[in-house]
């Protein structure tokens, strides 16, 4: 039995010096050591030894026990070692080296414009409402002075989502809910997204849009002129000439397109401008008697004026931006120049 035991502990110190790692280590150690190892078997026949001969065999297995528990301690330590130091050279940092240099952020440009238009108006006296991106018909339209099958719906591309809801196809539903729940005086501005099935090279599917309008006792034409006139030229410059022609929207009357002197030509005529010197900049008009009924506003007490302008088309007048897709490519060549 001693010479079995002396075989066991070469056997069980080779297999722990040759461990290379943790994992192998313990596997070791259950072999030799375990409950069912061929160690552990030889105690437990003890018992079938003589008297004499017990107490001697029994020392040796003891003594050869504690010598393989401390080799597999001493050979742990080892290995563990190794790992961490491994660990340490894999994830050891250069602090020599140059740093990765981190890009900075800018706001989209259609963000930039949207914001100033709106401080333009917030020191104007104006107010912010917003209202939702799906809309009723009632108040993208009817509402609106637009009735169901009247020739100027088709004014509007429109997206339908399911029954009488829409995505709305301008901001200006939100002057309806306004009104509906507040009496003038009134200066709202109204920003966000609409929806329109439409898209080339100066018009997106989807895009920004300003809805502004006032409301109050003896409002007239030349209060619509003076806020728009100011509102561009704090947009644009104040050297900027500005001009109203005369045209048609179902909610107001008499309605006026504003054009802005082109900011590539300065009014001298270019492709951009296609030699006119002006350029479309939105729409306005004195809001429609038939608006004011609609939400309990005597027209006969209250007036007021309306106007709307594409977020997207000042842009790209401003910053002289010549297709729209440009602002929703996410290029970063092209959007780091704001």
């Amino acid at each position: 039995m001693r010479e079995k035991i002396k075989q066991i502990e070469a056997a069980a110190l080779e297999a722990i010096g040759g461990a290379q790692s943790v994992q192998s280590l313990d596997d070791a150690g259950v072999r030799f050591l375990g409950k069912k190892s061929e160690f552990m078997e030889l105690l437990k026949s003890l018992g079938a030894l003589t008297p004499e001969a017990r107490p001697g065999v029994g020392a040796l297995i003891n003594e050869v026990k504690d010598k393989l528990e401390n080799a597999i301690r001493a050979k742990k330590i080892v290995l563990l070692q190794a790992a961490q130091h491994q660990k340490i050279e894999a994830e050891k940092i250069d602090v020599t080296m140059p740093g990765k240099g981190i890009r900075r952020g800018r706001a989209h440009p259609i963000s930039q414009v949207m914001a100033e238009a709106k401080h333009i108006f917030f020191r104007l006296g104006y107010e912010l409402a917003e209202g939702p991106d799906i809309e009723s018909d009632h108040y993208n339209f009817d509402g609106l002075n637009i009735p169901p099958h009247h020739p100027s719906r088709d004014m509007w591309s429109t997206l339908f989502v399911e029954g009488n809801l829409l995505l709305r196809t301008h901001t200006s539903p939100v002057q309806i809910r306004v009104m509906e729940k507040r009496k003038p005086p009134l200066a709202i501005i109204a920003p966000g997204r609409v929806y329109r099935r439409d898209s080339d090279a100066t018009h997106s599917s989807v895009f920004h849009q300003l809805e502004g309008f006032l409301v109050d006792n003896k409002v007239t034409f030349g209060d619509l002129k003076g806020t728009l006139t100011e509102f561009l030229r704090q947009m644009f410059g104040k050297e900027k000439k500005v001009r109203f022609r005369p045209s048609f929207f179902p909610f107001t009357e008499p309605s006026a397109e504003v054009d802005v002197e082109c900011v590539m030509c300065d009014g001298k005529g270019c492709r951009l401008c296609k030699n006119t010197g002006w350029l479309e900049i939105l729409g306005s008009g004195m809001i429609d008697p038939n608006v004011f009924s609609g939400v309990g506003y005597d027209p006969e007490k209250f007036t007021g004026f309306a106007f709307g302008m594409g977020i997207e088309r000042i842009a790209m007048l401003k910053y002289g931006v010549d297709n729209i897709r440009l602002f929703f490519e996410n290029d970063l060549r092209f959007l780091e120049q704001f």
